[in-house]
């Protein structure tokens, strides 16, 4: 089975290249492409977070890695399988990231710390409602702690 979906918004940011750390402190605006109307973001202003899906459009098709890898390459860290990890270069090329909401103005919504580069397609946009966080104790293994250490630092 296959499906088609189509941007709804695209990303306008200061980075133009992708690369694995400090996206923290930035800014971007997400405009909403021209067939939706301003009220697709009516009421998002009452929540402090958005989670944005979106594509990474620029990873070629040659670049997706189906099975297991090193996280960035770094033979310190375990070979796991794709999805135990959150590269770009994932099947569907599918990413998304929990933002905060700075403004909504019109068919512009700007965030802060999204991790996406200008001209991202953005898939879709959701409100981060607590009832949907995880319940429970969260758990991850220690390499993800070093591989995200300046993952969230300013500069860039």
């Amino acid at each position: 089975m296959s499906f088609a979906v189509t941007p709804i918004a695209f990303v306008h940011a200061e980075r133009l290249a992708q690369t694995d750390d400090n996206w923290g402190g930035k800014l971007a605006t997400i405009t909403l492409i021209d067939d939706l109307s301003p009220e697709a973001l009516w009421g998002l202003d009452a929540f402090s977070h958005v989670e944005i899906l979106f594509v990474f459009d620029k990873v070629p098709e040659s670049a997706v890695v189906t099975g297991a890898r090193h996280p960035r390459g770094n033979p310190a860290w375990p070979r796991v399988g794709i999805f135990a990890q959150r590269a770009r270069s994932r099947p569907n090329r599918i990413g998304s990231t929990l933002c905060r909401i700075v403004a909504v103005e019109g068919r512009t919504l700007t965030v802060a710390e999204l991790d996406a580069i200008d001209g991202t397609p953005v898939i879709d946009i959701k409100p981060v409602i607590r009832e949907f966080l995880p319940r429970g104790e969260l758990r991850q293994p220690p390499w993800v702690g070093e591989l995200m250490q300046d993952y969230w630092a300013e500069g860039g």
